[in-house]
């Protein structure tokens, strides 16, 4: 089995999600089951087909993060040093040169992917374009408005 990187950050994210559901989660579901249960007829009892679905949910999430975590690669951002060259894990502050507009962005694993946050998945166009480039470089990013150009400004490991 290949691994996936994840920021430890990312790595934190994806144990509290787990915990919360296996000492939460599952145990309400399973109070729910048994609940319905108790009301007679399980064929015509919705309460136990909406319990029976949740739990179902609940067990794929738990598998699917002890699979993530378990083929996980750890990577601490600030402990990278790839001499000024962009990584995973690094924080990229560019310049797009059509309108001077300045962003960051922190190239991280898929599940911890948030624009909102400025953080961008390793399968991105725009952080395919930055892996190993550094500070000074310009890149082109396929946009769907076409290729835009940025300059790579600075490159830090946070």
């Amino acid at each position: 089995m290949s691994t996936v990187p994840v920021t430890k950050f990312g790595a934190e994210l994806l144990k509290k999600e787990l915990h919360l559901l296996k000492t939460k989660e599952r145990p309400s579901v399973i109070n729910a089951i048994a609940e319905a249960r108790a009301q007679g007829d399980l064929s015509e009892n919705a309460e136990y087909d909406a319990a029976k679905e949740r739990q179902a949910f609940i067990e794929g999430r738990i598998a699917d993060l002890e699979g993530k975590l378990g083929s996980a690669q750890i990577i601490d951002p600030s402990a990278l040093d790839a001499e000024g060259r962009v990584v995973f894990g690094s924080t990229v502050h560019l310049e797009d040169l059509e309108t001077s507009q300045k962003v960051s962005y922190q190239i991280v694993g898929e599940d911890e992917a948030d624009l909102k946050l400025s953080k961008v998945s390793i399968t991105s166009p725009i952080a395919r374009a930055l892996i190993g480039k550094y500070a000074g470089d310009v890149v082109g990013v396929q946009a769907p408005a076409g290729v835009r150009e940025y300059e790579v400004l600075d490159v830090l490991y946070i």
